[in-house]
């Protein structure tokens, strides 16, 4: 499977699946998706690129190692429902806030930032069992 044709494509069909997966990330709560889904398209996309080039390039191109993205993602979805106490509602709650930047008046919510924790503690859960499985099976 570890064909020229396969590594050469491997880095474009990675890059592709990444930015779908941020794609279905944002649109989670208008359409179908969200994080899980998300997140696991983006950690297949990873395991793509480590069966064509190995561990070590996708370990340098993830930059952090999976188990703090997966930490850092269940600390961020944790801190989602902290806005809804301070606000005087259950735990979870979802908010709503409409800040302008620039001319553009953008929606940020409570549950996107738990959607973005749920994406990243299942791309670094899943990367990081992939990226075992795939050292395993190489060494």
């Amino acid at each position: 499977m570890n064909t020229l044709i396969f590594r050469t494509f491997a880095p474009f069909i990675t890059g592709l699946m990444v930015v779908f997966s941020i794609f279905i990330l944002l649109r989670g709560h208008n359409e179908p998706g969200g994080g899980f889904i998300g997140g696991l398209i983006a950690a297949s996309a990873f395991a793509i690129y480590g069966i064509a080039n190995g561990v070590p390039p996708v370990r340098r191109a993830i930059y952090f190692h999976p188990h703090s993205i997966a930490g850092f993602g269940l600390l961020l979805a944790a801190l989602a429902g902290i806005p809804s106490m301070v606000a005087g509602v259950p735990y979870l709650t979802a908010l709503w806030t409409y800040p302008v930047i620039g001319n553009v008046e953008v929606a940020l919510s409570t549950p996107l930032f738990f959607d973005i924790g749920v994406y990243l503690v299942v791309v670094g859960a899943i990367t990081g069992i992939a990226l075992s499985l795939e050292e395993r099976h190489r060494g």
